[in-house]
């Protein structure tokens, strides 16, 4: 096996066992009881965003030096539209259950 294919093999690895590490912390604290309310969730929200970078890191390669900017630009717009399409999501039903009590 040349250098290319270890290095690349032991990347997914890295990247394998970090989103595992990121999903398996979360569920731990919720089956285990050991965080409840905002906490819990301010756990898993972190945990989701890291795995997520670690998913664009370790196997769509993604970095702010080898990546061209348009690459890097359309990552940023579609991050821009999933905050806008969860938060709008939330603030609508978070408004619903107020407007319903």
């Amino acid at each position: 096996m040349n250098h290319t294919a270890e290095r690349s093999l032991t990347t997914y690895l890295t990247g394998f066992v970090l989103a595992i590490v990121l999903t398996a912390i979360p569920f731990g604290l919720v089956w285990g009881g050991l965080l409840t309310g905002t906490a819990v969730y301010a756990v898993i929200a972190v945990a989701a965003i890291l795995q997520v970078i670690v998913h664009l890191v370790f196997f769509l390669h993604l970095d702010l030096k080898s990546t061209p900017a348009e690459n890097i630009f359309f990552l940023g717009f579609a991050a821009v539209l999933i905050v806008i399409m969860v938060g709008g999501s939330l603030w609508i039903m978070i408004d619903l259950h107020h407007r319903m009590m």
